[in-house]
């Protein structure tokens, strides 16, 4: 298939929809943007379009764009993505973006549900019994990837907060949302690093999150294959600082 033939097919796999045409008041711009996503990026590396569209639903996410994170949603489900594991790779973007972003999201979300007819509330994810849970689960779920670290670095706090900080991020990160049945942690840590490389200006966590995404099986290929995905939503000097800060971790050479 050439170029024009491969975004024809991919428009309809994710949309059921032809690939932009004449129509419209900005048809150039539109082949362009779609030739680029869905002719070029989509047909480059291994992922599959489940994967490709729960990438973009949290690069768009991330973006707070929820015009087209309404379509990707629906696109999502005809990709082959369940409304839970949406769902997932949208709550787990809170504690990254911050609250607020993430209800809009939530928000755009539940509106494409209902047009697609997917009954809400969806079934409960959550797996803690307790608050103290939160803790001791989060713990064993970061401690193994990235161990004590964060304690290690924000010792220096006054009072109460060099305990605190480190507690609120285990508590909240790996227990509130990591914990949560749904979506694996291999998914979680792959859409982690997306999501960091999408807000711009979180290399050094990135950089963490890429070696933990390493750690828990996925590859090098998908790594990379995944940011790639993200440039055409997020940018491409976004792409490029995340490929930079992580170089010696994704070079083909690498250990």
């Amino acid at each position: 298939m050439n170029r024009k033939e491969k975004t024809e097919q991919k428009m309809q796999e994710l949309f059921h929809s032809h690939a932009a045409g004449e129509e419209g008041t900005d048809p150039e711009f539109m082949q362009i943007l779609q030739g680029y996503i869905f002719g070029d990026v989509c047909y480059t590396g291994s992922l599959d379009n489940r994967t490709r569209e729960l990438v973009t639903i949290t690069t768009l996410t991330v973006l707070s764009t929820l015009p087209q994170l309404k379509a990707h949603v629906q696109a999502g489900l005809n990709a082959g993505c369940t409304p839970v594991e949406i769902r997932e790779a949208v709550y787990q973007c809170a504690p990254f973006i911050g609250f607020p972003k993430t209800l809009n999201a939530i928000s755009a979300m539940n509106e494409a549900f209902a047009e697609k007819g997917v009954q809400l509330p969806l079934p409960k994810q959550g797996t803690l019994t307790s608050e103290e849970e939160r803790y001791e689960r989060g713990l064993a779920i970061q401690a193994p990837v990235y161990g004590a670290e964060i304690a290690d670095r924000y010792a220096y706090l006054p009072g109460d907060f060099a305990q605190a900080v480190p507690r609120f991020l285990t508590e909240l990160c790996f227990g509130d949302f990591n914990t949560r049945t749904g979506m694996d942690g291999k998914m979680r840590e792959l859409l982690t690093v997306v999501l960091l490389a999408a807000m711009g200006g979180a290399e050094a966590q990135l950089k963490r999150h890429v070696h933990g995404a390493l750690q828990v099986g996925n590859t090098r290929e998908a790594v990379v294959c995944a940011l790639v995905h993200a440039s055409g939503y997020m940018g491409i000097p976004r792409l490029f600082n995340a490929l930079n800060a992580c170089k010696d971790l994704l070079a083909e050479e690498s250990p």
